[in-house]
């Protein structure tokens, strides 16, 4: 069955971003993801607090694929460079 993750990006490097996307794109296709939304502009509807730079919302063919993008050691440099491109968080669905 289909997994989704949210992601939230508060972007503090944007050098750290820009090298960031470069490689994202084969890393979450390594595991069959699809970015089914990417937002610059997330708006809260409702609730309290900053809205992130980035919103993300990812499709993985199931949460077997999404762990193991996420735990993936051969992917530890491409997660490590998005972490240390601002705060990070990431929900799976």
């Amino acid at each position: 069955m289909t997994a989704h993750a949210f992601v939230t990006l508060t972007v503090t490097d944007p050098d750290k971003m820009a090298a960031y996307r470069e490689v994202a794109g084969p890393a979450l296709e390594k595991y069959g993801a699809t970015p089914l939304q990417v937002s610059p502009e997330a708006t809260w509807l409702d609730g309290d607090g900053d809205a992130p730079d980035v919103a993300v919302l990812l499709a993985f063919p199931d949460r077997e694929a999404a762990q193991a993008w996420r735990d993936d050691p051969e992917l530890a440099e491409v997660h490590q460079l998005r972490n240390d491109a601002g705060t990070c968080r990431i929900l799976l669905l």
